[in-house]
């Protein structure tokens, strides 16, 4: 009995330790597992089982990154601007600039098919722990990688069940595999464009105004999912109010958040914090710089440009701001506290002790790993040719040829039978190629490769044996045929003998590279992430085993909702108020970019009313991957779209601060107004307001 209790009072006492204070029914929360006693306490809402499956059929993921919803019964989808820019730098050609101008497609007729995107609907999910934990159970390393992959293969083929064209299937590890998930899409690769922005009103404020409050942006997308040719029906959709939220209302978001490392040891954040973040915020300074200049030598550059520098900016303030975020002595000290708690509970407990006390040194040990590992793996796996198409596509068709001569089970993800057609969709789109863009991008890649490995890499010797980036570069570029889709075809059907016999310089290049890649990745998944994976699984069962899903898990690219209330934050001893409003934007406005009003928006100023809500912001727990996702009220309405974050979000990756974190959303009132009085765009508000 003694031992019974005192084990009992350790375990009492380390959850206790361990739970964030911040945890108190904040959070990412998936639909399986939402916080209904919370809810029902705070607010007098119960979310009853017919709410939770609207809200997950309603709710859509777009699998370039971002989340979006059905807002009408006919497969209109509600997105960002910013996550439909592959789509409109795909349709647009000189002339045509689908970035630089509105679009709106008044009938059916008229809406233009994206060249490679897909929607994703989450139909189904299942729990399949125990398989995942029988597949993987007393393996390390290299043999856990395998396992793992083996055990997702053969769950994700029987739920395709042989039509990857419909479904897609994906293992998910909730709580770092303490749950591990099975769930089932239904995916929509016929996606059109209904409605689009201008960049200048969807990003108005630009870089200075990115990740800041006051903000007036009308960062929207309207999209239309088609099956066999004709709009797809969906029932289950979010009827738009008219009027938005209120001062203080409840409100939830219904998304797909990216990655968060809440639950990351501090080895793992130490990573983060260098060499992982200052590397890749050089690299992306570097792009910024490169990508400006290349802007400023004429409209068109500045047209095929103009994406790409969005992203890069982006990156640049998110990835700078969870630095400094790390860096924040106070909030760091906290997490170290609480691991070192963590730790010297298991390290008084011999039961524990023995099961998970060298969980944390081996992650240590594996991240000193990466660290010496980590710049060639960063530059020839991870980091890529930022936006060398023609690059692109050839090592995805070079690497494809390889992953397809393997069994299923020892493939790379996307290159597994099951994921294919979303890969082959953007290795074939149509999309325009931009050379001379193309030229300097690779050129400014493989430069920065040979400087900072060294002339004498094994890479490099290859690479450049005869020739300097500079040339290789170029050579490969205006001597590939690639740009022609027929080609890429033939290569893509012909797998490994037409790769192999092919002497196009693209994929030549591409070929040279494949090895280095694939001892790279191999050394990088083997001796830092397969460790990583296994012992952070080893520390998540055991937080699991103490306070089970009375947290939520970190993000995962999956269906998540979060709850929050609309309002402001303390800035500098002053509140900040929660909505602005059209008159704000006028006000904000100059004659000069990024404050310069696009012509409509001018043209329209005596049509809108002046106390319109333009952006409001709530306590709603968001991160990257929320770009996109429904604001809706406890009667499942959406009265927002979320598009941003404030300042103290970007620390949201490691942990929430319920009292300054605020997710910023463009007003459905200004949605369905602008749509009317500045757009002129009746039939799609017709369509969003009534769903005929």
């Amino acid at each position: 009995m003694k031992n019974k209790g005192s084990a009992w009072l350790a375990g009492v006492l380390l959850a206790l330790l361990w739970i964030p204070a911040s945890h108190a029914g904040e959070g990412m929360w998936p639909l399986t597992n939402l916080p209904v006693a919370t809810l029902k306490q705070r607010f007098g809402f119960t979310p009853t089982a017919q709410w939770i499956r609207h809200v997950q059929l309603a709710s859509v993921r777009l699998a370039e990154g971002c989340s979006g919803s059905f807002v009408s019964p006919h497969g209109l989808v509600l997105s960002n601007h910013h996550c439909a820019v592959e789509c409109l730098e795909g349709l647009s050609r000189p002339g045509h600039n689908l970035m630089a101008h509105f679009f709106y497609a008044a009938t059916r007729k008229e809406e233009l098919k994206c060249p490679a995107m897909e929607v994703e609907q989450l139909v189904h999910q299942r729990n399949v722990t125990g398989a995942v934990n029988q597949a993987t159970r007393g393996k390390s390393g290299a043999a856990y990688a395998a396992a793992m992959r083996a055990v997702s293969n053969r769950l994700e083929s029987a739920c395709v069940a042989g039509d990857a064209h419909k479904w897609r299937c994906q293992v998910v590890h909730l709580y770092h595999g303490g749950e591990d998930w099975l769930y089932k899409y239904r995916r929509y690769q016929d996606v059109r464009l209904v409605f689009v922005p201008s960049q200048q009103t969807s990003f108005f404020g630009g870089y200075p105004d990115n990740f800041n409050y006051p903000r007036y942006d009308y960062d929207i997308s309207v999209l239309r999912v088609y099956v066999h040719g004709k709009p797809a029906h969906t029932p289950e959709y979010f009827r738009m109010s008219a009027h938005g939220p209120r001062a203080g209302e409840l409100v939830f978001t219904s998304g797909n958040p990216g990655a968060t490392q809440r639950d990351d040891t501090i080895a793992q954040l130490k990573a983060l914090r260098y060499p992982i973040f200052p590397l890749a915020l050089q690299f992306l300074a570097h792009d910024q710089g490169l990508l400006e200049a290349f802007s400023a030598q004429s409209a068109h550059n500045a047209a095929v440009a103009a994406g790409t520098l969005f992203f890069v900016d982006n990156a640049i303030k998110s990835l700078d701001g969870q630095l400094a975020a790390l860096n924040d002595a106070r909030q760091f000290t906290r997490k170290e506290r609480a691991e070192a708690a963590l730790r010297a509970q298991v390290a008084a407990n011999p039961r524990l002790r023995a099961q998970y006390g060298g969980a944390w040194k081996a992650i240590a040990a594996a991240e000193r790993r990466g660290k010496s590992i980590f710049l060639p793996a960063f530059l020839i796996v991870r980091h890529g040719i930022f936006n060398a198409r023609l690059f692109s596509i050839a090592f995805g068709i070079v690497l494809g040829a390889h992953e397809r001569t393997l069994p299923q089970d020892k493939r790379i993800g996307e290159y597994r039978a099951a994921n294919l057609p979303l890969l082959e969709q953007q290795l074939l789109s149509p999309a325009p190629v931009h050379p001379h863009y193309d030229a300097l991008v690779l050129s400014s890649y493989l430069t920065t490769m040979r400087d900072l490995l060294g002339s004498d890499a094994p890479i490099c010797v290859t690479l450049f044996a005869k020739d300097s980036p500079q040339q290789v570069a170029a050579h490969a570029v205006f001597g590939s045929k690639l740009a022609d889709i027929a080609v890429r075809k033939a290569l893509w059907a012909g797998g490994q003998k037409a790769v192999a016999a092919s002497s196009d310089p693209m994929i030549v290049l591409a070929r040279q590279m494949l090895p280095y890649y694939l001892k790279l990745r191999k050394e990088y998944e083997d001796q830092v992430l397969a460790p990583v994976e296994v012992n952070t699984a080893k520390i998540a069962r055991l937080r699991f085993k103490l306070y089970g899903t009375r947290i939520p898990p970190d993000a995962t690219f999956t269906e998540r909702v979060s709850y929050g209330v609309v309002k402001g934050w303390l800035r500098d001893g002053k509140m900040v108020p929660p909505f602005t409003t059209v008159a704000g934007l006028y006000k904000h406005a100059r004659s000069y970019a990024p404050l310069q009003l696009s012509p409509e928006w001018l043209a329209a100023k005596d049509r809108l009313n002046p106390a319109t809500p333009m952006n409001f912001v709530s306590s709603n727990d968001i991160v990257g991957g929320n770009s996109g996702s429904p604001v809706i009220d406890r009667q499942g309405r959406l009265v927002g779209l979320i598009f941003d974050g404030n300042p103290p979000s970007l620390g949201g990756a490691f942990w929430y601060d319920g009292k300054n974190n605020r997710a910023v959303a463009v007003d459905s009132a200004i949605i369905l107004g602008a749509l009317k009085h500045v757009y002129h765009a009746d039939a799609l508000v017709q369509e969003l307001t009534t769903g005929r």
